[in-house]
C-alpha cells in the first residue's frame, strides 16, 4: 500500500499489525508491567477536553514552528527509535529521509542501525543524537567526536532508563531487541549516570543539550541548573516505569518550572493531531511521535512515514480551525478542560 492510499493513521497502525511479526508487534506497542502508564498516557489525554471557540476566520492557518532554530512543518518531531532496524529494512536512514521530506527533525538512537554517519549522510534534515552510556567518559568523549564530526544539530541525553524496565510482552515471548540481546540490557554505567555526569558531558559537548526522562518540576529546574537548553518530558511511552504519571499531566506544572529557561519537548503516546494541539496549549514547543513512528515505518516504510506525518498535519490543521485558532502561539491552557 502506497503512501496516498492511508486515509487515516489508524489505517496506517492495521497495517503495521498485518506485517508485523507477534515478538515485534509487542515490542513496539507493549509496556512495563501491567502497561498502567501506557494505558494512562492514553487516559489523561482523552480527560481532556477542548473549550473551542467560534466565529473566527479560520481561512489561513499556519501550523509551522522553529524549533532549535530550525524551521519544521508541524511541531512533531520523530522520536528515537532503539531497533528501527528490525521495522524496516533501511533503518534509521529511513527515518532520516522521511524527516527530510517532509520538513521536520529527527531524534536518531545510538543503538539503532546503521551507523550514526551513514544515517548522518542520508539526508539533509536536522538530526539530534540521542544517548545510551555504555562506556566511561572517555568512552562518551570519543562517541560525541564523531556525532560532532557527523554533523548532528544536537545531543539528546536520555535520564530516565537507568534499568531496562520489565517488558512482560517480550519476557513472556523470550525476545529481546538486537541492542539488547548482544548483552546486559542493564549497563551499568546507565545505571551509575548522576547530575556530575551532564556537567560534564555538557562540556565534553559544548552544543545544544537535550535531556529526556524528566517527569517532576523539581528534575526540570536541575536540568536547567546543569544546563539543559531542552527539558523533554516523557515517560518512554510507559515502557520503564509502570505505575508513573501520564506526561500530559505534569507537563503544565513542568513548563512553569522551566519558566522560559529551556525549551519544553514532550512525548508518551501521543498518537493524533488533537493530542498534538493539547500539548501545545499547555506549553510543549515540540510533540515527539514514537510508537506511531514505528507503526508507520512497519506500514510501509519511508512512504508510510511521510504519510502518517501528512495525517497529523491535516488534523492539526482542522482541529485549530475547529479551536477557532490560527497560529499555534495562540494555543493556551484556556483552550482546555477536564472532563
Amino acid at each position: 500500500m502506497m503512501r496516498n492510499d492511508f486515509v487515516c493513521n489508524q489505517e496506517i497502525i492495521m497495517a503495521a499489525r498485518r506485517n508485523l511479526i507477534q515478538d515485534l508487534w509487542d515490542y513496539l506497542s507493549g509496556g512495563a508491567e501491567s502497561e498502567t502508564t501506557l494505558r494512562r498516557n492514553r487516559l489523561r489525554l482523552d480527560s481532556i477536553a477542548f473549550r473551542p471557540r467560534v466565529l473566527k476566520d479560520v481561512s489561513q492557518v499556519v501550523v509551522s514552528r522553529e524549533v532549535l532554530g530550525h524551521h519544521l512543518r508541524i511541531p512533531v518531531v520523530l522520536a528515537s527509535i532503539g531497533s528501527a532496524q528490525t521495522l524496516v529494512e533501511e533503518g534509521a536512514v529511513a527515518v532520516a529521509r522521511a524527516a527530510e521530506e517532509f520538513g521536520t527533525m529527527c531524534f536518531i538512537s545510538s543503538v539503532a542501525q546503521p551507523s550514526l554517519e551513514e544515517t548522518a549522510a542520508s539526508s539533509n534534515a536536522p538530526k539530534v543524537y540521542q544517548l545510551y552510556p555504555r562506556g566511561d567518559l572517555k568512552w562518551i568523549e570519543d562517541v560525541l567526536n564523531r556525532v560532532k564530526k557527523a554533523g548532528y544539530t544536537a545531543l539528546c541525553f536520555t535520564v530516565d532508563v537507568a534499568f531496562y524496565g520489565h517488558r512482560e510482552r517480550q519476557m513472556m515471548n523470550r525476545w529481546l531487541p538486537p541492542s539488547k540481546a548482544k548483552g546486559d540490557p542493564n549497563s551499568i554505567y546507565q545505571m551509575s549516570m548522576t547530575w556530575d555526569t551532564i556537567d560534564a558531558i555538557k562540556e565534553i559537548w559544548g552544543k545544544t543539550l537535550i535531556i529526556k526522562g524528566i517527569m517532576t518540576p523539581e528534575d526540570a529546574g536541575l536540568a536547567v541548573e546543569h544546563g539543559a537548553d531542552v527539558v523533554y518530558v516523557s515517560n518512554h511511552g510507559g515502557r520503564t516505569l509502570d505505575h508513573a504519571q501520564a506526561t500530559i499531566d505534569v507537563l503544565g506544572d513542568i513548563v512553569k518550572a522551566v519558566d522560559g529557561k529551556a525549551e519544553v519537548f514532550a512525548d508518551s503516546g501521543m498518537v493524533r493531531g488533537s493530542d498534538i494541539i493539547k500539548a501545545i496549549c499547555l506549553g510543549a514547543k515540540a510533540v515527539g511521535i514514537g510508537k506511531l513512528q514505528g507503526w508507520a515505518l512497519a506500514a510501509a516504510g519511508q512512504v508510510g512515514l511521510v504519510r502518517a506525518l501528512e495525517i497529523l498535519e491535516a488534523e492539526i490543521t482542522g482541529t485549530m480551525q475547529l479551536l477557532g485558532v490560527t497560529d499555534l502561539d495562540q494555543l493556551g491552557p484556556e483552550y482546555l478542560c477536564k472532563a
